[in-house]
């Protein structure tokens, strides 16, 4: 009988130490920055980026910031209008002549955005 209770305290502990860590951990969160939509940007420009990192970064939208979500989303509505949707596994360009001028604007207008935050926040 006592060692019945040992077991039953011992898991008793085990698997109420786990339902306490887990109650405990948050989750984890997936922040896209200025800088890494930039990144991705220059490396679409620069045809260094592959179909499947583009959709992970663009396909999960940005929460925390409006004007971030809707710079995801025009370049991902350019991606639906002028993407070479698997040729870029073959070496071509993600985007055709069209959406890569389209991106260089969006990317150009983000990072002088970006450059004004910046600006700001050192002043104050």
């Amino acid at each position: 009988m006592a060692l019945y209770l040992l077991v039953f305290a011992v898991c008793l502990l085990v698997f109420g130490g786990m339902v306490a860590l887990l109650l405990l951990s948050g989750t984890s969160r997936f922040r896209t920055d200025p800088e890494r939509l930039l990144t991705l940007f220059d490396q679409a420009l620069e045809n260094r980026v592959d179909e499947t990192e583009w959709n992970a970064v663009m396909g999960y939208p940005i929460r925390h910031d409006d004007y971030l979500d809707s710079t995801r989303r025009r370049a991902q509505r350019l991606m639906d209008e002028h993407g070479n949707h698997g040729r870029a596994a073959r070496g071509r360009p993600l985007l055709d002549e069209t959406g890569h001028a389209e991106l260089e604007a969006l990317r150009t207008h983000l990072a002088g955005r970006q450059a004004l935050r910046e600006r700001q926040h050192n002043v104050k």
